[in-house]
């Protein structure tokens, strides 16, 4: 079959790769009818993700039909429509049972490395690089999906394939934001990053019942995108000072709940952005953390700082006396899809909830590269390319 292969630092192919087959009794075989891009992608491109191997095949957010099931397979059936959760869980571990399914114990074969790094490992991830499993992605033809029962989601009806391969990741993602900070009614909630999380952070919020969604970017499109179809408020971050304009828009309080949507390559202006970018550079940090730090000294005393974008290993001049003085609470993770897909391809099937804005380049598969190309530049208005085998 056709896949796109990271072969190296800022360079994906479309390769010939071997069709998958279920290796367990409990995989199936999914053929992809859609494959997005995603902003953790790019931290593979540039880089920045130890345990890549040339030949790789990235990607994990998509959506397709079940082609084959494996004999103990009971709930997927052959011809089945299905989004599948980016991040791999068994269902039955410590904490699979406790819907924390992204710390499951049992779907990363090579832990080793995420061990020394954080003291434990975590789930497995499709195409994101051999620490979190080695898995081939989804920007290809077919996907082999571990405990098929457990990590695919039957689509219903009416719910459009645009709408469907985002419940994969970038809304369940951005929703698990809003929850972790606990947004409930009358809250303000900022959010770092008007990517696909980051509006769909700002879509959650909304729902849960904020009264106001302030959104930070400096992107004209997406920036446009948030404002016009999710609602938010926008600020412009190379125009604007954050941190004034957020205390002037929340009456010197502050927002009850801020959301980083942006992780370990954060841009941003001035001295403490070209500090970061010299550590990273010279390795004597893995990760950029301004839009971090914005988020902890904006966030009101007492509220809730909620962590989405992806880190690696450790952040300079993170301030924890600020956490620790304004008693802030600090809640972080890769997506719990599991707890949030069935409710989001329900609020989407009842007109509730919709992400298909985000598909803002449809490609097939062959234009890989050039998908990648204008993502990670944000040529030519890209908020996200999907691929289409």
């Amino acid at each position: 079959m056709r896949a796109l292969c990271w072969t190296g630092v800022d360079e994906v192919t479309v390769e010939n790769v071997p069709d998958p087959r279920p290796l367990n009794r409990q995989d199936i075989v999914v053929k992809v009818t859609g494959s997005s891009v995603c902003g953790s992608d790019l931290h593979l491109l540039d880089g920045y993700v130890p345990g890549m191997m040339a030949g790789d095949v990235i990607g994990h957010e998509f959506a397709g039909e079940v082609v084959e099931v494996g004999p103990d397979v009971r709930e997927r059936r052959v011809g089945e429509r299905v989004t599948v959760c980016s991040v791999i869980a068994c269902g039955r571990c410590h904490h699979c049972r406790h819907d924390e399914t992204s710390l499951c114990d049992n779907t990363n074969p090579d832990p080793g490395l995420l061990e020394t790094l954080n003291g434990h490992a975590t789930a497995g991830i499709y195409g994101y690089s051999h620490a979190m499993g080695g898995f081939a992605g989804s920007h290809a033809e077919y996907v082999r999906v571990p405990f098929g029962d457990v990590n695919a989601f039957p689509v219903p009806d009416g719910v459009s394939d645009a709408n469907a391969v985002f419940a994969s990741d970038a809304v369940p993602t951005g929703w698990m934001g809003a929850d972790l900070g606990r947004v409930g009614p009358g809250d303000v909630v900022a959010v770092w990053g008007c990517g696909g999380v980051g509006q769909m952070a700002a879509r959650a919020a909304f729902l849960m019942g904020a009264e106001r969604v302030i959104a930070i970017d400096r992107h004209p499109e997406r920036l446009r995108m948030a404002a016009e179809a999710v609602g938010a408020e926008v600020l412009d971050y190379e125009r604007v000072d954050v941190l004034d304009a957020l205390k002037e828009m929340t009456g010197g309080r502050g927002p009850d709940v801020c959301v980083e949507a942006v992780g370990m390559e954060s841009h941003g202006l001035g001295l403490q952005h070209a500090y970061d970018r010299a550590k990273q550079a010279l390795r004597l940090q893995t990760d950029r953390g301004l839009s971090l730090r914005q988020a902890v000294h904006a966030c009101r005393k007492g509220g809730t700082v909620s962590v989405l974008g992806v880190f690696l290993g450790v952040v300079d001049k993170f301030p924890m006396g600020a956490v620790m003085n304004k008693g802030l609470t600090l809640r972080s993770g890769q997506q719990y899809g599991h707890r949030y897909i069935p409710r989001i391809l329900d609020l989407m099937a009842r007109g509730d909830l919709d992400a298909s804005h985000l598909l803002t380049h449809r490609l097939p598969l062959e234009e890989g590269p050039k998908g990648y190309e204008l993502f990670k530049h944000r040529q030519d208005g890209c908020v996200r390319a999907v691929f289409h085998p």
